[in-house]
């Protein structure tokens, strides 16, 4: 599998109305953190997540993260 392109080095901090989001994982879409279709012709999928209440929240940048679509801290040993 390929490694997704490094989107930004370090989290993005978004406020999240209740609802489903799709994150990009290949890096690629122009409406980061999240999916713009951008994926299309690669083995990447965007990956869906819901957010039950009102949030703040750090979405992985680098799309390294153990924990997609949170920020875990892989940024740091880039």
């Amino acid at each position: 599998m390929s490694e997704a392109t490094i989107a930004q080095k370090g989290p993005y901090k978004v406020e999240l109305e209740p609802g489903e989001y799709w994150f990009c994982t290949c890096g690629r879409s122009a409406s980061q953190p999240f999916c713009d279709g951008s994926h299309q012709g690669s083995e990447f999928q965007p990956l869906a997540f819901n957010v039950s209440e009102t949030s703040s929240l750090w979405l992985c940048g680098c799309k390294r993260s153990k924990n997609l679509p949170f920020c875990d801290g892989s940024h740091n040993k880039l």
